[in-house]
């Protein structure tokens, strides 16, 4: 049996992480913190606004390591020797050259027509555009099966209003003595 949900995207932490599914009218998050797993649903048609930014906190995890790298690189060259200084001192380079080139981390922010919560939807902010694009997709393709539901149906003939003369008219009279007891009375 096949399942309904498509994997859209993860955001990975040291402690577990948030791996995204897509399906015809949820977006689903399944929360991993060490053994436990927590889900959250995000119905489509309820969904007003996903935003994601890029995290002030890239630039320390750019600059911290590679600093550290490069301290550890200059003291072991001065201390132990020139190979093992060049080792750290290649490490701390290589470190800044990955995180550039991934680019910032991202943060996001969903906001449903019940709640507003923020958990990571990716990873990068460069990799935002492409799964923002396939939940607007999944979003238009949900509110537009809905709207056609309640489009409705329109006939040729004009509308007329019918009126009831006196005669057709039914009575409307009823007795008090035969209306159901409320917890009121």
């Amino acid at each position: 049996m096949k399942s309904a949900f498509r994997k859209l995207s993860r955001a990975n932490s040291p402690f577990g992480g948030i791996r995204w599914y897509l399906s015809d009218d949820c977006l689903l998050a399944a929360k991993r913190v060490m053994y436990v797993v927590e889900y959250r649903r995000f119905y489509l048609r309820d969904l007003e606004s996903i935003v994601v930014w890029p995290s002030r906190s890239w630039l320390w995890r750019l600059i911290v390591p590679g600093v550290l790298f490069a301290a550890l690189g200059i003291a072991s060259w001065s201390a132990v020797n020139f190979t093992v200084g060049a080792i750290f001192g290649g490490l701390g380079l290589a470190w800044v050259a990955v995180e550039l080139a991934l680019g910032p981390t991202a943060g996001s922010h969903i906001r449903t027509t019940g709640a507003s919560v923020d958990l990571p939807l990716v990873a990068r902010t460069r990799r935002a555009r492409m799964v923002l694009d396939k939940i607007d997709a999944a979003v238009r393709a949900a509110r537009g099966s809905v709207e056609q539901t309640i489009t409705p149906v329109t006939s040729t003939q004009p509308a007329r209003l019918s009126v009831a003369t006196n005669s057709e008219a039914p009575s409307v009279t009823v007795s008090m003595a035969n209306a159901p007891k409320t917890n009121a009375s």
